[in-house]
């Protein structure tokens, strides 16, 4: 155990100090996502139930106000199943530019050190060249997961929405209208 808290050190400080924004950044997002996720399989399901209920109780499935109140409680639905997707989207966004945001720094330093030594010395341009392209690549995975995981929440809050409103059907009344034949002038 005590290995992994060193590695994990030891990358930080690879890294510099943009990596622990990073990583505190991909923690919350998926924080959040594993949030929605067990909103999802749990307590969405019940919700669901619920005004799927409460709509199949209604004496009044045809008319307009109950078309009203049908677009309603499905919005409610799709919102509570949604909440939350956009932050996680825009944290998601937020991991390549703090990664870039690194690969500034890193550079920064390598031109320091540049400055300072008056040469290229690979040895010593070595630390700046690290905390350059480690944030880079810790900010794209970070990306990539979250696209993942948003990209599933986005789809399966579209489908819930399809499902439900598929089950919170209309009574349609059809009235029968004579045909009045066409007569041509």
């Amino acid at each position: 155990m005590v290995e992994f808290f060193e590695a994990i050190r030891d990358f930080t400080e690879t890294g510099g100090q943009v990596l622990l924004v990073i990583g505190g950044l991909i923690f919350v997002m998926w924080i959040l996502i594993l949030e929605r996720v067990l909103y999802v399989f749990i307590w969405h399901k019940q919700y669901k139930n619920h005004m799927i209920a409460k709509w199949n109780a209604r004496q009044d499935r045809s008319s307009w106000n109950a078309e009203q109140i049908r677009q309603a409680m499905i919005s409610r639905v799709s919102l509570k199943l949604g909440s939350g997707i956009t932050v996680i989207q825009a944290l998601v966004a937020l991991c390549p530019l703090l990664g870039l945001m690194g690969t500034v720094t890193g550079m920064i330093e390598v031109f320091d050190v540049m400055a300072i030594s008056g040469s290229g010395n690979a040895r010593s341009m070595a630390s700046g060249v690290s905390k350059a392209t480690i944030p880079t690549m810790a900010g794209m995975v970070g990306a990539l997961s979250g696209v993942f995981a948003s990209t599933w929440l986005a789809r399966t809050n579209k489908s819930e929405r399809t499902h439900i409103e598929d089950a919170m059907s209309m009574d349609r009344c059809i009235k029968s209208v004579k045909a009045q034949p066409i007569v041509a002038k």
